[in-house]
């Protein structure tokens, strides 16, 4: 099926022009309009009519809507929120950032108040309450994340399942036999985080089917909590030679305590975490890539997809990729 995406691209042109070129909601030049209906004639391009009613009254205003609970991390959220508007303005769309945490109530207030044309939903729960309001509005939407249940929905997620496990295949290949997990904030796995509880499955799963000993802990974004974590996994774990760390916040906290209970990074213990590039760089640490950026860019693009009659579908799945830093510490 041709989308106006290869509309665009055989005309040179972004998606949003072609909408124009459609709707007739912005002017286009006659030269770059000419181009445009070319490539529709020649691609065959048909767009759905739904699709051209509803893009005559658009706004060219997305929400996204990134509530600020406990134990969400702002200087990671704020990857996710630079890369949709950035996408967005490349569709020549603005953003609308609603940061209060105010569940389905919110979202049923945004759809009747707010003029936007669509939403993107972050920080999203195994069964989130919004989910049933968002199939009910029928107004377009993607989430960044996914529930249990994806039917009827446009969902972008990192296979945070298949990074957990990526993790301990990593290690096990390399000999360890035991290895602990330092996870998210105790609130995060408390409100079902799709996210984080995904990470922790495939972690006990691969330690399971790799049969090693592990162990697996919350921490809160606190000194003294992630100190009495990592002597929690140490005495629980005395022949624990690796630890994965999935709490970005405190990576710069384990590696001090790790310190301070005598053992060296990464000769007695290698350190494996789920985080930003940027970060994992500046510590020297192996880590499975988050890449907001990349989810952020997608998850728009599904939105302006969806705004333009199309059906993506309900869940697009990124791999995790695992990138190593450090010299190939094996276990002794």
């Amino acid at each position: 099926m041709v989308t106006i995406v290869d509309v665009a691209k055989h005309a040179g042109v972004a998606p949003s022009t072609v909408s124009y070129v459609l709707t007739g909601n912005r002017p286009v030049s006659a030269d770059t309009r000419v181009r445009v209906r070319e490539s529709i004639q020649l691609l065959g391009y048909h767009p759905h009519a739904g699709a051209r009613a509803l893009a005559s009254s658009r706004t060219n205003v997305l929400a996204l809507v990134l509530p600020l609970r406990e134990g969400v991390q702002l200087p990671v959220v704020m990857r996710f929120v630079t890369a949709v508007v950035t996408a967005a303005r490349e569709h020549d769309m603005d953003v609308l950032l609603v940061t209060a945490d105010q569940g389905a109530a919110g979202l049923r207030r945004l759809a009747g108040g707010a003029r936007v044309d669509g939403c993107v939903v972050m920080d999203v729960g195994l069964d989130d309450e919004r989910v049933p309001v968002l199939r009910e509005l029928g107004r377009p939407s993607v989430l960044l994340g996914h529930p249990a249940a994806v039917k009827g929905l446009t969902c972008v997620d990192l296979d945070f399942e298949a990074a957990g496990a990526r993790c301990v295949d990593h290690l096990t290949e390399l000999g360890h036999r035991s290895i602990g997990f330092l996870g998210a904030p105790s609130a995060v796995y408390a409100r079902k985080t799709g996210f984080a509880q995904r990470t922790l499955a495939g972690f006990g799963a691969a330690a399971m089917r790799r049969g090693v000993a592990s162990t697996a802990l919350p921490a809160e974004q606190r000194y003294d909590s992630v100190h009495a974590v990592v002597g929690t996994l140490l005495r629980e774990l005395p022949r624990m030679t690796a630890l994965v760390v999935h709490n970005e916040a405190v990576l710069g906290w384990v590696l001090e305590c790790l310190r301070a209970e005598g053992r060296r990074v990464p000769d007695d213990v290698a350190v494996v975490a789920i985080c930003p590039d940027e970060i994992a760089e500046r510590l020297r640490l192996t880590s499975v890539q988050l890449p907001a950026e990349a989810l952020g860019r997608r998850a728009v693009e599904l939105l302006v997809a969806k705004l333009n009659g199309e059906h993506p579908a309900p869940l697009t799945l990124l791999p995790p990729k695992l990138s190593v830093r450090t010299a190939a510490h094996r276990a002794g």
